[in-house]
């Protein structure tokens, strides 16, 4: 019986994905001090393309370099990085296989360091979990021009993503970034024509989208990516989710990514640090094997594209078991790209039944640099060192994030 992962899926643009396998979006934070792509992050890519996944989807590139997830983010606000960029599409699509650029506006969920004074849809601190030494300024509200400005940004980002030769785009929606920032109540508490209602506060996604789409045309695939629920008492919820999907019908969309959860409550990794709100799931949801596959199912049924779900995928027969059920059209996989490089091939060829899970036996602050610094030997075109304890990967990965701003705010000074 052929394997149901194997099956190709095609887009509403016309284009097809040979699998049902994606690399889902990490951030690499290993462009230079321009925050252009480099060729270390070429080779990552490279190695990726030949993962065997049917899809690779870039880190967080980010549309305004005021607002960056971390120092070493790729930029794409002018031509400045074209040539980087051409050449980073060119080794992503190695294997065959599609590239898309994730393109994102942070908002208010900026180091201080980076923007003393960032934009969100209201002026809402944000409230940072204790252990990850990040510090965020107080945002400002942003005025009509902002907004514009903003959904030009994108506009452009897109269709230089086209120019450069990656084969679709998707669009940032969750984890509190700022289209995520407009939708949720607890972030937005505007009350003109961006606020308030549902249908106001996803006014900026939806501009955004219709302006995307016009930059690139109707041929070049489109996604988002947004919360089934943002897991916060007050916050946007799964009913919510499900409300603004039956919206985004009437968009010309190629693929619906659902994720959850915020650097406020990061559901991602499994963690409810408050409150989670009427969406708060049962002992018994919280065991399956993926994070978001119960919340899917739901927007699967009333979504007119595609939809993709990532977060703790880790055995051939949950995925197998997720497409076939029908709660989803394409299964992303994370860090266990990180650890296995080729772990989509063995999957489809049937020489792997489950993926690795380092992080299960680690303390949950050092994950995230565990996983981080195996990024960078990846890029060093080395392979990973599982034998790397969690708390010597935390000291390196410090000390490596700590030069890298240090660097870029140094660069940015002679500017």
């Amino acid at each position: 019986m052929p394997n149901p992962l194997s099956k190709s899926i095609p887009l509403p643009c016309g284009a097809t994905l040979p699998n049902r396998l994606v690399k889902a979006v990490m951030s690499e934070g290993i462009a230079d001090p321009l925050n252009h792509s480099t060729p270390r992050l070429e080779r990552l890519y490279q190695r990726w393309g030949r993962s065997g996944a049917g899809m690779i989807l870039s880190g967080n590139v980010q549309v305004d370099r005021w607002h960056l997830e971390r120092p070493g983010n790729v930029v794409l606000e002018d031509e400045g990085g074209l040539p980087q960029l051409k050449a980073l599409a060119k080794a992503g699509r190695s294997g065959g296989n599609h590239f898309w650029l994730q393109l994102s506006h942070t908002g208010r969920q900026v180091s201080d360091h980076i923007n003393k004074a960032p934009f969100s849809s209201s002026d809402v601190d944000i409230t940072v979990p204790r252990g990850l030494g990040l510090t965020f300024a107080k945002p400002h509200p942003m005025a009509e021009e902002d907004i514009e400005r903003a959904v030009a940004q994108f506009a452009y980002a897109a269709r230089q993503t086209r120019a450069a030769g990656f084969t679709g785009v998707q669009l940032h929606a969750a984890h509190g970034y700022l289209l995520s920032q407009f939708l949720s109540p607890l972030s937005n508490l505007r009350t003109d024509r961006w606020g308030g209602p549902l249908a106001n506060r996803a006014r900026l996604l939806i501009m955004v989208i219709e302006a995307v789409r016009a930059a690139v045309g109707d041929d070049f695939p489109v996604g988002i990516k947004l919360n089934s629920s943002d897991f916060q008492k007050g916050g946007f919820t799964h009913a919510e989710c499900i409300e603004l999907v039956r919206m985004l019908n009437d968009i010309p969309l190629d693929l619906l990514e659902i994720s959850g959860g915020s650097l406020e409550q990061p559901k991602l990794v499994g963690l409810a640090l408050g409150e989670e709100g009427e969406d708060v799931r049962s002992e018994s949801t919280i065991r399956r094997e993926a994070y978001f596959v119960e919340f899917a199912h739901a927007i699967r049924d009333v979504a007119n594209m595609p939809v993709m779900v990532t977060g703790n995928f880790r055995s051939a027969e949950g995925m197998v078991s997720a497409v076939t059920r029908g709660d989803l059209d394409l299964i992303g996989i994370g860090r266990p790209m990180i650890v296995d490089p080729l772990m989509p091939k063995r999957l489809l060829d049937g020489s792997c039944d489950s993926a690795p899970a380092p992080e299960r036996t680690m303390d949950v602050f050092h994950i995230l640099p565990w996983f981080n610094l195996q990024i960078e030997r990846l890029a060093d075109g080395l392979d990973p060192d599982l034998m790397l304890t969690g708390d010597a990967a935390t000291g390196l990965f410090v000390g490596i994030e700590t030069q890298r701003m240090q660097t870029l705010l140094r660069a940015r000074a002679q500017a």
